[in-house]
């Protein structure tokens, strides 16, 4: 019997587009306004402690109240109970949220290559723009990473995740206050939380924007984890950095910026406020001013020059007309944007919005596609639960029957991930194949897609996968 989920606020639940475990996302319709969201479902048994209802009502009540351009927002929740009587619905709390349309910045991110400097400044202008306001109104999110760092319809940047996040400050006094839980992902973390003191909140986000803007330029974290442990922060902490790749090729004002945001001591650390007086910051930016369609050429140079953004959508599936017509409530994240990065995916049933760049084409049907793709995570350690069938409903209606595997794994900075990846058929202009999609749902996306890289590069697989004039 097919799942039924509960309606949220006029918007129904037409595909999971993420999660896995307590928490799974999905994209939502209201079908009166042609209008998309999204929806995070959180699930409730009659395990869920009282903690961790608290920990989630704290969660939403902060993120309910914050409102800004460079912010997800928060829309509204229900709630249904676990032992509900008579309910035909999951038990959980339904968070209606805005649709990063855009997906994930860092999965257009080449590993080990990053950003050219004009592109990066776009973002981490808009990083430290929705980080003044969150502090501004008392809030330290203590959880800065690539995955909680979205794209809207526009490509506009927006903080997610307030799930650790903490009040340290009353903000009509200015009054502020120590914090002491110790959270977040090591190679992010501040070097004082390794410690048992309390900490300073503001200086925490400082340094995990510094992490994130140096990620943003290499392609990959600078270090495994703010200690000794990590040769990399060793090297970090003598100097002997500076004369390697990539921090030698860093501009001297970048270099400032950097090493300003990344003091070892707090207490030395660059503010928000002067990080935005940085000559680095403050110079005007030709790209913002460009357009939409631009800001997507700049932020995919790489992966184009690469081959990546063309085994996305190469040309046996290329000139799919995207005019919003086809799907329904596509109209809210058809843009300029979405549509220059490709986002519109040619598959058996028409033409879907797809916010995943890790994808290709493959010759073989799913069913002979399925092992060469297992054989290809086993070589790069990869777990995987063996494949279920699904069917899925279309937005514009239709159904889709589609290979679902689980999988997920360690990165090089031993940080888990995990995902999905799921393969269905597709017919386009007399060929045919499998249409594969790995979508991300835990980890960084940069690791991510260096998987997706080692998938369709595997000696196996690579024979099959579409490119460019096949």
């Amino acid at each position: 019997m097919k799942q039924r989920y509960p309606k949220v606020a006029g918007y129904t639940l037409v595909q999971q587009v993420g999660g896995g475990g307590f928490s799974t996302v999905y994209r939502a319709v209201n079908f009166d306004s042609h209008e998309v969201a999204a929806v995070k479902l959180v699930r409730l048994t009659s395990e869920t402690t009282e903690k961790e209802r608290k920990t989630l009502d704290k969660e939403m009540r902060i993120h309910a109240a914050l409102k800004h351009e460079n912010i997800l927002e928060f829309k509204t929740a229900i709630i249904v109970e676990p032992n509900q009587p008579k309910s035909i619905y999951p038990a959980g709390i339904y968070m209606l949220l805005e649709l990063a349309a855009g997906g994930d910045l860092f999965d257009k991110i080449l590993p080990d290559v990053g950003l050219k400097e004009d592109i990066s400044h776009v973002y981490f202008s808009q990083l430290i723009a929705g980080l003044r306001y969150i502090h501004m109104e008392g809030i330290c999110h203590r959880d800065l990473k690539p995955e909680n760092l979205l794209l809207d319809a526009g490509g506009t940047l927006k903080i997610s995740d307030f799930g650790l996040c903490a009040v340290y400050k009353i903000k009509e006094t200015g009054r502020t206050r120590m914090l002491s839980e110790r959270c977040g992902s090591l190679p992010y973390l501040a070097p004082e939380l390794c410690k048992e003191a309390p900490y300073e909140a503001e200086p925490v986000d400082v340094w995990g924007s510094g992490v994130i803007l140096y990620t943003m330029l290499a392609g990959n974290t600078p270090w495994d984890e703010p200690t000794r442990r990590s040769y990399e922060y060793a090297h970090y902490l003598t100097g002997e950095c500076f004369d390697r790749e990539p921090w030698c090729r860093f501009s001297r004002d970048l270099l400032s910026l950097l090493t300003g945001m990344l003091a070892i001591d707090p207490s030395q650390r660059v503010s928000l406020a002067e990080v935005s007086q940085q000559p680095w910051v403050m110079r005007p930016s030709q790209i913002a001013r460009r357009g939409a369609a631009a800001l997507a050429d700049h932020l995919t140079e790489s992966l184009r020059q690469t081959g990546d953004l063309q085994i996305a959508t190469p040309d046996v599936v290329r000139n799919v007309d995207a005019d919003g017509d086809q799907i329904m409530g596509n109209a809210s994240y058809i843009s300029q944007f979405t549509q220059s990065l490709m986002f519109f995916s040619q598959t058996q049933s028409g033409t879907r919005y797809t916010p995943h760049l890790t994808r290709f084409y493959a010759r073989l049907q799913p069913h002979l596609m399925l092992p060469l793709i297992e054989e290809a995570l086993t070589a790069q350690g990869v777990k995987w639960k063996p494949a279920q069938e699904v069917v899925f409903e279309e937005p514009g209606g239709g159904e889709v029957q589609a290979l679902r595997m689980r999988i997920g794994g360690h990165d090089r900075r031993r940080l888990m991930f995990k995902g999905w990846v799921e393969l269905e058929p597709f017919e386009v202009r007399g060929r045919s194949g499998t249409y594969c999609i790995m979508a991300r749902d835990q980890g960084n996306p940069i690791s991510w897609r260096m998987l997706w890289k080692n998938v369709i590069e595997y000696p196996a697989v690579e024979p099959q996968v579409y490119r460019n004039k096949d």
